[in-house]
């Protein structure tokens, strides 16, 4: 049942829970602000955890406008029952809000969220925040606020992107920029592949992270095919293929914003390795960014799966792709 809780001076609070599957309520007032598309609720009742959403929103009645929003997820994890995350099951998830809010105006936002997990019986929150280049402003009031209510960093990893309006091959490292110009001239050409190709973009994604011995995709094909079905518009799967047809490299990049493009999964065949063809597919994102409008293409963290420790030949190969680095933040609080 929704519930409206007033905050003073000029804040209002309004809360609701969506039964588990369903997609949270949707804010009562228009946004202050471009919701990145993992904050939308479309997209938050697609993921599937299998519990109820708690969605938060921060609103300022003079205005008009919702200025802030929260989306928790108590108990994910069956093997952490009482552990409350943002995301449920997502890039990231974390408080997003209005160009220039205070950090102050967060509390009651973070007070309402807090109660509403204590009534649940949940003991931790865990918040997994945006990378700091969507919005360093906001990603900064987001942590002061965290901050100052006891919230401890568990995780920080290096976040790396490339902005769009630097040229991409006058920011790679020699060798790299060599290599690109040996795919150009072995012929391997770039192609935006259509949605239904989607199945065998899938099983080769996976055949080149068995061939190097990788951990799995972190959705399956059926869960994929979901998202850019619900988002067709927002997800990019782009090629490098040989000569003769055969694909190279592969990437699922998904249109975050209007000002970023992120690389969720990218992957080369073991077979061209001395080609680096994800060279050439890393100039076709960055190109297919600037013509968009974007400022960023976002290459991701690079933590090794199911530890938190930092995948270095990883973050090495964005380093020289130039990759400008950053911070992405995972909180957590004992309630």
């Amino acid at each position: 049942m929704p519930a409206v809780l007033l905050s003073p001076p000029a804040w209002a609070v309004y809360a609701a829970e969506s039964l588990p599957g369903q997609p949270p309520a949707a804010p009562r007032l228009p946004l202050a602000f471009e919701p990145f598309l993992f904050l939308l609720p479309a997209h938050q009742g697609l993921q599937a955890h299998g519990q109820p959403m708690l969605a938060f929103y921060l609103e300022d009645p003079a205005a008009g406008r919702t200025v802030a929003q929260f989306f928790v997820v108590p108990g994910p994890d069956p093997a952490q029952p009482s552990l409350a995350r943002s995301p449920g099951q997502a890039s990231f998830g974390g408080v997003q809000l209005a160009p220039g809010l205070p950090v102050a105006a967060l509390h009651p936002l973070l007070d309402a969220a807090e109660a509403a997990l204590r009534r649940r019986g949940q003991q931790q929150l865990e918040v997994r925040s945006y990378a700091f280049c969507y919005d360093p402003a906001g990603a900064a009031t987001e942590a002061e606020a965290l901050r100052q209510r006891g919230y401890e960093v568990v995780l920080a990893e290096q976040n790396y992107h490339l902005p769009t309006a630097r040229d991409y091959i006058a920011h790679l490292r020699p060798n790299e920029r060599r290599a690109l110009r040996k795919c150009h001239q072995a012929g391997l050409i770039l192609e935006q592949e259509p949605p239904l190709t989607l199945p065998w973009a899938y099983d080769f994604l996976e055949a080149c992270r068995r061939e190097r011995q990788q951990a799995p995709l972190s959705l399956s094909l059926e869960r994929l095919q979901a998202l850019v079905r619900a988002f067709p518009r927002q997800h990019l799967l782009l090629s490098v293929r040989e000569p003769g047809g055969d694909w190279a490299a592969m990437a699922v990049a998904i249109q975050v914003s209007s000002r970023a493009l992120y690389t969720f999964y990218v992957a080369s065949a073991r077979r061209l390795r001395k080609l680096s063809p994800a060279l050439l597919l890393y100039e076709g994102l960055h190109d297919f960014a600037r013509a968009t409008g974007a400022d960023l293409l976002d290459l991701g963290t690079s933590t090794l799966p199911g530890t938190r420790q930092p995948n270095v030949p990883l973050l090495n190969f964005k380093r020289r792709l130039g990759g400008v680095a950053g911070l992405r933040l995972t909180w957590q609080k004992r309630l």
